[in-house]
């Protein structure tokens, strides 16, 4: 008996001392920063690389945590239903005692329940949406340069389950997260570091980490059935189509329109074929299969500078047609909506993520009380548009029975003219 007792002191103290030179060997103490400006700066570098923009007009995002809690959070009205076991939580974020608890299908009262779904959103949303709380209320920021580089070091002085706890974040050159290391109440270890590069685009054009990997051990920390969408700016966009007669537009087949008086367009839209005009030249341009395309110069066919001016009214097409129907464009693929303020209404901020000449662009559409959009805010970054307006005037409607506009204006009166705008059904 006693050489049993021996073996387990002996291996009770073994396993101290590996502790201890696992805590001496990965234990960091908590790097030295300077608040202020520059901090402040490279914070704001980092939201804007995670379109902060989109976080903040995200209406619900959904997941779960290992698989074990699982969130649907109405981010709008600032609640959550947080589910694991048999237990469901509609937790009032700003209000918990307002919170809704069922167990097994059974409504209770039950506030532990309530504290735990708000220990578990506290800590399980931290590792979904972290760098968008670098701003949050008792958060200080920190500049740390280590090796020439500039992390953030933020710190929650206040709010959450373990206020206190600090967080450095590592970023790449365009402001991105890459990874940070903690130094956390719950874990003695200072300095763990877990990745924060396994990101999904959500459908509200926001990204998220589907996993994370930690320094302790090589542990994974999994984040399944991610979602983060916008159905009352889906909505919204819908009410804009009904206001432009959409339905009556898919069914347009031939569409004709001047661009300013520069070029001129008939596109017959049922085959996506379009004939571009401009001073002696005229493009018969196939869209979804460019080298069917051919080339008039006074009438006449050509091969001299083919590929480039056939590249051009590609171009001139992206463009010009935008100015005709944009707004017929609301749901096509790579589109993300939302619905941001504009003068304390609601407007439908729209980005392309992929498709025409220079994905990326965004406009913000205000809409008229009808839901007809009487004007919009451009941010392109390669003109380096941010939030130039322009009008969207004299709609009418066509033959075919759709809705289009004849002219746009910009600041000091400049006008853009349609032209004599055709719609109609062949």
């Amino acid at each position: 008996m006693k050489s049993f007792f021996k073996i387990i002191g002996t291996l009770l103290l073994l396993l101290i001392l590996a502790g201890g030179i696992f805590f001496a060997i990965k234990n960091e103490a908590l790097p030295i920063g300077e608040q202020g400006i520059e901090a402040d700066a490279l914070a704001t570098k980092m939201l804007k690389a995670m379109d902060v923009e989109a976080f903040k007009s995200t209406e619900i995002l959904e997941w779960n945590f290992r698989n074990k809690h699982h969130y649907k959070w109405f981010k709008n009205n600032d609640s959550v239903l947080v589910s694991w076991g048999g237990n469901k939580v509609l937790l009032n974020l700003k209000n918990p005692h307002k919170s809704s608890v069922s167990v097994n299908t059974k409504k209770e009262t039950d506030s532990e329940l309530i504290e735990t779904a708000t220990a578990y959103f506290n800590n399980d949303s931290f590792w979904l949406v972290a760098p968008y709380k670098v701003f949050d209320q008792g958060t200080e920021r920190r500049i740390v340069k280590q090796e020439g580089k500039a992390s953030l070091l933020v710190t929650y002085t206040s709010g959450g389950t373990t206020p206190g706890d600090s967080y450095l974040w590592k970023l790449d050159e365009n402001g991105m997260p890459i990874s940070f290391k903690m130094w956390v109440d719950i874990i003695p270890v200072g300095g763990i570091e877990a990745s924060w590069d396994q990101l999904k685009m959500t459908q509200s054009g926001i990204q998220l980490p589907t996993s994370h990997t930690l320094s302790l051990f090589g542990m994974q920390l999994a984040i399944g059935a991610i979602a983060a969408y916008n159905p009352n700016a889906d909505q919204l966009a819908k009410e804009v189509l009904k206001a432009i007669h959409h339905e009556a537009y898919q069914e347009t087949t031939h569409l004709e329109w001047s661009f300013g008086g520069r070029r001129f367009y008939n596109w017959n839209k049922r085959d996506h074929i379009v004939s571009v005009r401009w001073d002696s030249i005229q493009v018969v341009l196939h869209p979804n299969d460019i080298e069917k395309s051919s080339l008039f110069i006074n009438t006449k066919s050509t091969l001299s500078k083919k590929e480039e001016l056939i590249t051009q009214a590609m171009h001139y097409f992206n463009n010009d047609s935008f100015w005709l129907v944009g707004p017929h464009k609301l749901f096509e693929k790579g589109i993300q909506r939302s619905i941001r303020k504009e003068n304390e209404q609601n407007a439908l901020y729209v980005k392309y993520t992929t498709g025409g000449s220079t994905p990326g662009d965004a406009y913000l559409w205000i809409l008229d009380e009808n839901h007809l959009p009487k004007s919009f805010k451009m941010y392109v970054p390669s003109m380096k548009m941010e939030g130039i307006s322009a009008t969207w005037d004299d709609w009418i409607k066509t033959e075919s029975g759709t809705l289009l506009p004849t002219n746009h204006s910009f600041g000091k009166g400049r006008i853009l003219n349609m032209g004599n705008v055709k719609g109609t059904r062949q």
